[in-house]
């Protein structure tokens, strides 16, 4: 193609749609492959449980404390607690940072729930500032302005969300949370391996900024279990020794119960396969930032999308009249401090819904994370949010479609994707 209509142009019926008839390609694009990872590391995967099943040692032990060590050493933190799952992480984090029952913690209102529920399940009330329309990460401007005018007495923590595996400006959230004597913690569940380089230019992983983070290891993840899997990470030996505890029904010592915990235990056989994965997750991530610039690449040859720019602005996003509006697709934004792990491609798409049925119709997968801001979750009605208080937040769940993205994908399944998507706009 080479035109691409302006937004204003493309308000009309010129898409066909889904059901139109056109025969689709035989072959799928899917969103997600595990097979061809498996491919990879099956019999290693296979041997580490074996070792696991031998030793009749399923729950903690020693592999678990290996993959601690092993994961700690990745992060750059001092220590890391293994946990059942990535939303049990958040909860770990937020209570061992000093979390308590009428305390609030401010986070963004564009996450995958467990960002907001764990606050919720340590006894806390959620408040929420709006995003950065670019990164889609929580916005420090606004986070500092909600800080200024807002009562800071009961205000406990600061948890932004590392979302799609790029890092919030880490930076300037510490400076926040040092003002306003806040706890830091990360929700770095979609962001192992991503980094943040601060402003004396130290490189910084994702999990060794905030008194603590958290990580899932959920199996679409970038290191991944073979089922629900979590760890926490942190600098602090007291948080690290409390969350062990949290974990074992507040347990330091078999029958002897200090406080009430949970059951929230990581696995043998899960940390056995993560250890596997994690030699390898290094080189998956540079894939998946390999194919993220293939995508890039792929959209502006075709005059679907703007070129796009990092930007060295640490404090906010440029102005949203620096997004063009004359193009259908708009290409995921990276700080210029960041190292994204592209755990999702994620683009803003003009019509979202309509090119979503389009592509599923060729049978090329796409998710769109998420559809509901968390501040209009039906549960959470009890803040008392309504819509527009989140602008931003808003917009981005009407736009955003995660595109297939993961190592293995080839350079011929991207074309058919972006040539799709460009039969839809043309």
């Amino acid at each position: 193609m080479n035109t691409i209509p302006t937004k204003a142009e493309s308000v009309k019926p010129h898409a066909p749609p889904a059901h139109s008839g056109a025969v689709a390609p035989p072959d799928a694009v899917p969103m997600l492959d595990l097979q061809r990872q498996y491919d990879q590391v099956g019999a290693e995967v296979l041997a580490a449980v074996g070792r696991v099943c031998a030793s009749q040692h399923y729950i903690l032990g020693s592999e678990v404390e290996a993959f601690e060590r092993e994961l700690a050493d990745f992060c750059g933190a001092r220590d890391a607690v293994g946990c059942s799952s990535g939303t049990d992480a958040l909860w770990l984090a937020l209570v061992a940072a000093g979390v308590q029952p009428g305390d609030r913690v401010l986070t963004t209102p564009f996450s995958f729930f467990a960002s907001a529920s764990a606050i919720v399940r340590a006894g806390a009330r959620p408040f929420f500032a709006d995003i950065d329309p670019h990164t889609f990460n929580l916005d420090p401007m606004r986070v500092e302005s909600f800080l200024r005018a807002a009562r800071r007495d009961k205000m406990r923590a600061l948890l932004p969300v590392h979302l799609y595996g790029q890092c919030a400006d880490m930076d300037a959230f510490q400076r926040l949370a040092e003002e306003f004597h806040l706890s830091l913690v990360e929700d770095a569940a979609q962001a192992i391996g991503a980094r943040w380089a601060d402003e004396s230019g130290k490189v910084r992983n994702a999990g060794s900024v905030g008194v603590a983070a958290a990580f899932s290891f959920y199996p679409t993840k970038n290191l991944s279990a073979y089922g629900d899997a979590g760890l926490v990470t942190t600098n602090d030996a007291e948080i690290a020794a409390h969350m062990r505890r949290l974990r074992n029904h507040g347990s330091p010592q078999r029958y002897v119960h200090e406080e009430f915990g949970w059951n929230c235990r990581l696995d043998a056989i899960q940390a056995a396969i993560l250890r596997v994965k994690l030699k390898y997750v290094e080189g998956w991530n540079e894939a998946r930032r390999e194919r993220a610039m293939r995508y890039d690449r792929l959209f502006r040859e075709s005059g679907l999308a703007a070129s796009q720019s990092t930007t060295s602005n640490r404090q906010s996003a440029i102005p949203d009249s620096a997004i063009p509006d004359d193009f259908p697709v708009h290409l995921p934004h990276t700080a210029a401090a960041a190292h994204h792990v592209f755990h999702q491609y994620v683009v803003r798409a003009y019509r979202r819904d309509e090119l979503r049925e389009f592509l599923a119709a060729r049978k090329i997968g796409t998710e769109v994370y998420y559809p509901i801001p968390l501040h209009l979750q039906p549960c959470f009605v009890y803040l008392g949010y309504r819509e527009g208080d989140f602008p931003e937040a808003e917009r981005a769940a009407k736009e955003v479609l995660a595109l297939p993205m993961f190592p293995e994908l080839t350079e011929d399944e991207q074309r058919r994707v972006v040539e799709s998507i460009a039969d839809f706009y043309c």
